[in-house]
This record gives structure tokens, C-alpha cells and sequence, in this order.
């Protein structure tokens, strides 16, 4: 079995880190700790320290993320059925995890998009993948591309406020409603698709 490069292990470790603690409570010390790796490898691999680790470890794991709420919407033909079952998984998952947080992006993005416009820029792009990719998804199974994008980025910001609610309350049910909201909501774009109504803005028409 191919052995793990030592600036994959970093960015693993610290990305793992960022979930549990966030940014600023983590240090590299824990990082290379975490990633059983001499403290010079840091700077070898990540000349910028710290920062550097983190954006490392946010592009990783962002894409990682990304590929997970893909393989859980593909399956569904319908965007509605797969946005809600989408959510169950994601509450069934925190829930079991003990309500440690589920996504260090969402974390860190909160914590520091005004202290680190570097990282913040970083969390930004990841996230924009994230909407991309959704909106490509969503558009093949029938949605205009402007409808298809509002969905998908009503699906991100519900799925990452839902977390904080989940946690804070150790409840699944911020979870579960905001996965019904997210399909009441696809399914009325459906229907507008279906009746052959225009919409530029992604905004319902009424």
C-alpha cells in the first residue's frame, strides 16, 4: 500500500483539527503532532506556516466534502428527493459523530472572514465549487441554469446554518426541517420548469 506524502498527512491533520477546534485554537504544534511529523516538514512544505497549512487543508478537504454531497444527490433523479434524503444522512451522521462539526470550511469561514482574507478567499472559492458543481446537477435534471444555481446555493447555506442549529441544540431537527424547506423549495422550481415559466433571476414566479 502507497505510503501517504508528509504534506498530504499535514493538511489531513489539520483539516481534521479546523472541524473539531477551528483555526485559531489550533496550533502547528497539535498539527504535526496530529500528523506524526517533525516540525521542519511544516515549514518545507508549507513556507507560509500555519496559513498556508490551513488553505492546504480547506482546498483538500472542500473537495473531499464536495464529492460526498455529490455522490448523495446523484442517485436521485428527482432534486427534491435527493436534497432531502441528503439532509436525513447529514443529520443521521452528526448525530452519530456526537455532534462534533461536520465541515471545517463552514467552520473556519465563520471564524475568521475578517481576521484572514487569505483563507477567507480560500473558503470562498471551496464553497463556489461546491454551488458549481450543484448547479451543474441540478440543471441536467431539468432546472434552468439560474434556478438551478439558486438552488444550489440555498442548499449550502441551509446545510451549513443547520450544522451550527444541530450542534447547539444536539438535535437533528434544525437538520430535517431545513432538508423539507430545501425540497419544498426545489419542487416549486420544478413545477415552474414544468409549466414552461421563464425565470432569469431563480427567483419562484408567482
Amino acid at each position: 500500500m502507497a505510503r501517504v506524502k508528509t504534506d498530504e498527512r499535514i493538511a489531513v491533520a489539520m483539516a481534521e483539527l479546523l472541524r473539531r477546534q477551528g483555526y485559531a485554537a489550533t496550533g502547528i504544534k497539535q498539527v504535526v503532532e496530529a500528523a506524526d511529523a517533525p516540525i521542519g516538514s511544516i515549514y518545507h512544505h508549507f513556507a507560509g506556516g500555519k496559513r498556508d497549512v490551513a488553505a492546504a487543508a480547506l482546498r483538500q478537504s472542500g473537495a473531499a466534502y464536495g464529492e460526498l454531497v455529490g455522490m448523495l444527490l446523484a442517485p436521485y433523479d428527482d432534486p427534491a428527493e435527493g436534497i432531502e434524503a441528503a439532509f436525513v444522512a447529514a443529520a443521521e451522521t452528526i448525530e452519530q459523530g456526537g455532534w462534533l462539526n461536520m465541515c471545517p470550511v463552514g467552520t473556519v469561514a465563520g471564524e475568521i472572514a475578517d481576521a484572514e482574507p487569505a483563507l477567507r478567499e480560500v473558503a470562498a472559492e471551496v464553497i463556489s465549487s461546491w454551488i458549481d458543481a450543484g448547479t451543474g446537477l441540478f440543471a441536467a435534471r431539468g432546472l434552468a441554469p439560474a434556478d438551478a444555481r439558486s438552488l444550489m446555493s440555498a442548499v449550502v447555506s441551509a446545510l451549513e446554518g443547520a450544522f451550527i442549529v444541530a450542534r447547539t441544540q444536539r438535535s437533528t431537527d434544525p437538520l430535517l426541517a431545513a432538508g423539507r424547506a430545501m425540497g419544498s423549495y426545489a419542487r416549486a422550481l420544478g413545477a415552474q420548469a414544468g409549466s414552461g415559466a421563464n425565470s432569469e433571476s431563480g427567483e419562484v414566479l408567482r
